[in-house]
């Protein structure tokens, strides 16, 4: 048994989904109503990466994406502001040309988006390119086809080495749980990219599969506590793919919350959203009325 079969043998956490679904509507049923609050809606607000991941994406539209935030930073100045801006790689200049608030960071998706399928130099290049332009945090995809062959030590060679590439910047490590489906093959992804110094682990790409679920999220967090109570280092997590109303971003936070405790969603710091639509939502509900901010 190598070090990764190791690592996953000795996890406790669950790989039944029948458990797995009756703890999330266990924690909904106990929890969910007493996060109904203002204070958490502006909790959900500040976690939100604000994500413009379309082909059609151009410098121009995606400096005008920037200036929606900027301009919310100064009409909305009571409120807290998102926590970054998500971008493909070769808009990270633009974002930090126009970016006026100091407070929101800048993010890109990196190392062959989304389906990772590339030679891992082109990953590293990427990456390196990205976060030399400015980016604060890079979102990586998981090697799918290696995980699912089974070859762990060239999937998490390659996110040990991508890691490397984005020196001081956070790395999110994205597990595609839509195309993983079942709590095995979610555990076992996510303590592979624990060992192998993420920062973030995250849900999904929105892209080819289905996008975050609530399962997924419970036993994600589940592994982000065992690897806290192992190894003492704090793993944030982000939710992405689907997730479009205040009443989803709710059921996340709850888990989330319930799972890994208080200080892990008292800030942006560890907990993330990652959305499009998400933004006007949480805004109108804040607010008391429609707001079409973004």
């Amino acid at each position: 048994m190598d070090k990764y079969q190791q690592v996953i043998a000795d996890s406790r956490v669950t790989t039944s989904d029948a458990e797995v679904a009756a703890k999330v509507q266990e924690i909904l049923d106990k929890h969910l109503d007493e996060n109904r609050t203002p204070e958490v809606l502006k909790k959900l607000f500040s976690a939100i990466d604000l994500t413009t991941l379309k082909s059609t994406d151009s410098q121009q539209s995606v400096a005008n994406f920037t200036e929606r935030v900027n301009a919310f930073a100064h009409e909305y100045a009571d409120l807290p502001n998102v926590a970054a801006i998500c971008v493909y790689p070769n808009f990270v200049p633009v974002v930090r040309t126009v970016l006026e608030c100091s407070d929101v960071d800048i993010a890109a998706v990196a190392g062959c988006f989304p389906s990772a399928q590339s030679f891992i130099e082109v990953k590293v290049a990427e990456i390196g390119l990205a976060v030399e332009a400015g980016a604060d945090e890079i979102d990586i995809v998981l090697g799918l086809g290696d995980f699912l062959d089974k070859d762990y030590e060239e999937a998490c060679d390659q996110m040990i080495e991508m890691k490397h590439s984005c020196r001081d910047s956070l790395m999110k490590v994205i597990l595609e749980t839509g195309a993983l489906k079942t709590a095995e093959n979610i555990r076992n992804a996510s303590i592979l990219a624990l060992y192998s110094e993420a920062d973030f682990l995250k849900t999904s790409t929105g892209k080819e599969y289905p996008g975050a679920s609530l399962e997924a999220t419970y036993i994600m967090c589940e592994c982000i506590k065992e690897y806290y109570e192992k190894t003492g280092r704090m793993v944030g997590f982000k939710a992405a793919g689907g997730i479009s109303t205040t009443e989803d971003a709710l059921k996340y936070y709850t888990i989330v919350k319930t799972v890994l405790g208080e200080k892990w969603v008292e800030t942006a710091e560890y907990f993330r959203l990652g959305a499009s639509r998400l933004a006007n939502s949480i805004l109108s509900d804040i607010l008391g009325k429609e707001i079409k901010f973004f």
